[in-house]
């Protein structure tokens, strides 16, 4: 019921709802809404009760005013479990009266249309965004499973093919997959959403996705972020992943306005938080940097994307026992990810702790036997360990497997020492990394 709310109030251009991703932490039936709004930093909060007595459902909505508990609107009903739709509708359309009276006539369309009217589906679906928003391998690879059963459940259901568009999405961002296993997948399941929804956002924004990380095509990366926000300006995964695509151009100002307007929209996003460190990384601001990592960890001590992110920025100040301790950290929470793995080797070899990095990059070699290793991060570890043609090596093998963190080489701090090199020059033009491109 939440999650259902959450997309249809969404659709809504001038009311601003948080992602279900946010109020998860809130299900606890102890949970103050007023607490939990003044987190949030939203005006109002909407909280309910549901009873079930055989095939009955009562429900009971109330909608407060965050700033003095005074409640706004209140709605309560009897109905057959099996109208479970109707429901739906009926309190969407009255909470976005309550919120915002004049209601255009599309927007009152948007607030009833149905994605499914499958519950069996709807319900795979969301348990689907619910592993998926681990942002682990395992995760990831189970929502796979619920979107897969959503997606059989009911062939039509466009946002179960953004479930598994995001889901690829991100098993190849993080390097859990390979690229051509991963990316390729997740653009045919956002060309099947968009297929079946031509005005879905999140459609847009995760083929935009892949456009960037995988098929190197700025012009389609942007113009389908731009259409994704256009659809639905409210959308904070869309502002983060379109100020990634500023970041990769290095336009630093337009990156951070992005990555602004996802943390007001989405103020306890980790993701966010992470992606705005590494963009001030790249940006080579390490203070506001560590500013925003450090927060992010503030927030949640076990976010693994975290202590990568102030791992780096530890290198960069050479701070390298504190980065060596990050990774250390990372490698843990991710139970051995072999990326992971790599920033550690590479942490070590700059501690000086070389033998440890060869001891960690033939680990890698024997995990490649079994599964996924990315090429960009062995070349990170033979770097620091001097091997320049070995690194050079790596860096091609990862162009050729189009890795999608080669998009970001250009701006990269590690690779510094590498930019006078003739052959650094070659890895930026095949990756489509020129002035030109401006």
């Amino acid at each position: 019921m939440a999650d259902t709310l959450i997309t249809r109030l969404s659709n809504l251009k001038h009311v601003v709802v948080r992602p279900t991703s946010s109020v998860r932490r809130y299900l606890d039936r102890d949970s103050d809404p007023l607490i939990a709004g003044k987190e949030q930093q939203v005006d109002a909060v909407l909280e309910g009760s549901l009873q079930r007595a055989g095939d009955r459902i009562r429900l009971t909505v109330r909608l407060l005013s965050v700033r003095d508990g005074a409640q706004l609107w209140a709605y309560k009903c009897d109905e057959d479990r099996t109208d479970i739709f109707a429901v739906q509708d009926a309190i969407s359309e009255k909470v976005a009266s309550a919120l915002a009276p004049e209601l255009t006539g599309d927007e009152r369309a948007r607030l009833t249309e149905r994605y499914t009217n499958s519950t069996e589906a709807l319900q795979a679906y969301q348990l689907g965004r619910y592993f998926w928003n681990k942002r682990t391998e395992e995760g990831m690879k189970k929502g796979i499973t619920y979107f897969e059963q959503a997606k059989e459940k009911d062939p039509n259901f466009a946002l179960a093919y953004v479930g598994l568009a995001d889901s690829y999405n991100m098993l190849g961002f993080y390097a859990h997959l390979a690229p051509q296993d991963s990316f390729p997948k997740a653009k045919a399941a956002a060309l099947e959403a968009l297929r079946l929804k031509p005005q879905l956002a999140e459609g847009y924004n995760s083929l935009a996705f892949a456009n960037l990380y995988y098929d190197w095509d700025w012009a389609a990366a942007e113009q389908n972020f731009r259409r994704a926000i256009a659809l639905n300006p409210n959308y904070a995964v869309a502002h983060q992943w379109y100020g990634s695509y500023f970041t990769m151009m290095g336009r630093w100002k337009e990156a951070i306005a992005e990555l602004e307007r996802a943390e007001a929209l989405d103020p306890l996003s980790l993701t966010v938080y992470a992606i705005s460190a590494s963009t001030y990384y790249q940006a080579r601001e390490y203070n506001l940097a560590l500013k925003s990592g450090q927060k992010t960890l503030e927030m949640d001590p076990n976010f693994a994307l975290g202590h990568v992110t102030l791992g780096q920025i530890y290198i960069r100040k050479e701070m390298h026992t504190e980065a060596v301790a990050e990774f250390q950290q990372a490698v843990t929470l991710t139970k051995g990810a072999p990326y992971m793995i790599a920033l550690l080797a590479h942490a070590y070899a700059l501690s000086g702790k070389k033998d440890e990095a060869r001891r960690l990059l033939g680990e890698l070699d024997s995990l490649a036997k079994r599964r996924y290793v990315s090429s960009y991060h062995r070349a990170l570890i033979y770097l620091t360990l001097g091997q320049k043609e070995q690194t050079f090596k790596w860096l091609n093998q990862a162009i050729d497997d189009r890795q999608n963190i080669m998009i970001f080489i250009e701006h990269d701090p590690r690779l510094d020492e590498l930019r006078s090199d003739v052959r650094f020059q070659e890895l930026l033009r095949r990756v489509g990394l020129t002035r030109a491109r401006y």
